[in-house]
């Protein structure tokens, strides 16, 4: 069975990502392993308490692994554990999908001016947070969901966008329509 990491932290946005994790689980037959700075219990935004499976220091390599999700969560320029194992997924062509503010942990991993990218993050939201700016906003595309290679971002708003676009990029769906199958059961 093939694995996919999934990075879970204090405050994150669960509800971004689980659509996606439940198609890569139940239709994509993928393991996933949750991965964090800490083993302690973490709250996301919905309230819901979630503890990891792993801390990053037990991630030697990231072969093992085919992509790595980040849902996005407050903006914190201090909070760094995932940008080697964003790097290196990068390096090796691994698919790397962040979604919100999420792509806040790519621009501090040094790889967003390599790639096209959206967020939710606006540089008004980083004046009134009165931080550094994690974004290289030159390569920054107005749209829900964009594919740059193996990287792939979307706008909070664009969970199913997002879902769908990592599970084509996986080769999750035997046939072109089951994606709109899946699309067509999200809006009923």
């Amino acid at each position: 069975m093939s694995k996919i990491l999934c990075y879970i932290y204090e405050g994150m946005a669960d509800f971004e990502i689980s659509l996606l994790l439940h198609r890569l689980k139940n239709t994509g037959k993928r393991e996933i392993i949750s991965v964090s700075e800490t083993k302690n219990v973490l709250t996301a935004q919905s309230g819901l308490h979630y503890i990891a499976d792993k801390v990053f220091s037990e991630i030697t390599s990231v072969d093992e692994y085919e992509a790595v999700i980040i849902p996005g969560g407050p903006i914190d320029n201090e909070q760094n554990a995932v940008c080697p194992i964003v790097r290196e997924m990068t390096d090796k062509n691994k698919i790397v999908a962040a979604i919100c503010f999420a792509p806040q942990f790519l621009g501090r991993a040094g790889i967003l001016k390599q790639y096209k990218y959206t967020t939710s993050c606006s540089e008004q939201k980083i004046e009134s947070l009165g931080c550094e700016d994690p974004f290289y906003r030159p390569n920054y595309v107005e749209t829900r969901c964009i594919r740059d290679r193996n990287l792939i971002t979307a706008k909070g708003y664009a969970f199913v966008d997002f879902a769908m676009e990592v599970c084509d990029t996986l080769g999750i769906f035997e046939k072109p329509e089951q994606r709109y199958e899946q699309l067509e059961r999200v809006k009923e």
